[in-house]
């Protein structure tokens, strides 16, 4: 069942400060239980609405304590929201702590995607490519800059991101970092990855990525015709490192093996079959497949 939850705001009379202006406070009411705080700001007698909770005129000191009064009803509601998320049910001191920090510790992008880096790390050339890890880092680095580029600080933490966040690291990839779209589509994915991390163990109620939407582009790679291979092969190299090169290159175009494929193959992988053909039985390092190719001498 769903709490009863009401904020109010009021001023506290009888603690008149030196100027006669009281103390701003917020009262916070779940299923009749009652928490209050200090809303950290003074407020003029004369100003205070206390049938609308609110400073009344349009001055531009009734202003600035309206928009203070705002910002502290949104966030406690967002208080409220993630508790209901994760906890499944609230109390009004709950709900103070978790407004003030008390007891509550913030877990940050950076740090999070920094853990996730050194973890990964240790994996590298075992369960994990290199390459992988590097993109990973990458972003973390994207992000370090970022940040203090566009929102002034050095980390944010977890529950503050959302879609505005994401869609803003998009725009400082595109226009600061000059990537192309292909290029921060794999790091969003890498971003997202992150996400996935802390909403999975609870560290994140919400997903900061519904509604954003985001594809590669289809990319024309080109081929060589069959006269255009046979000039290559024919070609003659400046040196021995220039022709294993264009020989490895040669390889792989008749095999269909990746480069990382061809790095890994060792002459265990080569077995003559019944047929007496040389066969290529190995397995893709991508998609980790079996590959068997024949070898027409």
């Amino acid at each position: 069942m769903r709490s009863t939850f009401k904020v109010l705001f009021y001023v506290k009379k009888g603690s008149e400060k030196p100027n006669g202006n009281l103390p701003l406070m917020c009262r916070i009411t779940v299923d009749g239980e009652i928490k209050q705080f200090s809303c950290k700001m003074d407020v003029p007698p004369r100003l205070w609405d206390v049938k609308n909770s609110r400073a009344s005129g349009k001055s531009v000191e009734a202003q600035r304590i309206n928009l203070a009064v705002d910002k502290i009803r949104v966030e406690v509601n967002r208080r409220y929201q993630e508790l209901m998320q994760t906890d499944g049910y609230v109390t009004a001191a709950k709900l103070k702590d978790a407004y003030l920090g008390i007891g509550v510790k913030q877990e940050t992008l950076l740090k999070l995607f920094e853990q996730h880096n050194a973890e990964f790390e240790k994996k590298v050339g075992h369960s994990r490519a290199q390459g992988t890890f590097t993109r990973y880092r990458t972003v973390c680095n994207h992000i370090r800059e970022f940040l203090p580029h566009t929102y002034k600080r050095e980390d944010i933490p977890l529950k503050e991101l959302n879609l505005t966040f994401i869609n803003d690291f998009e725009y400082f990839l595109r226009m600061e970092k000059k990537c192309r779209t292909n290029t921060v589509w794999g790091y969003m994915i890498a971003l997202k990855h992150i996400v996935s991390i802390a909403r999975n163990d609870g560290r994140l109620p919400f997903n900061p990525f519904a509604g954003y939407i985001n594809s590669p582009e289809s990319v024309d790679r080109g081929y060589l015709t069959q006269t255009e291979i046979q000039t290559l092969m024919d070609a003659p190299m400046k040196n021995a490192t220039h022709e294993l090169v264009r020989d490895l290159f040669v390889f792989s175009v008749f095999t269909g093996l990746a480069y990382s494929d061809v790095k890994n193959l060792t002459a265990d992988r080569l077995q003559t079959f019944f047929d007496g053909n040389l066969w290529i039985i190995t397995r893709r390092k991508k998609t980790n497949t079996e590959s068997n190719i024949v070898i027409i001498r």
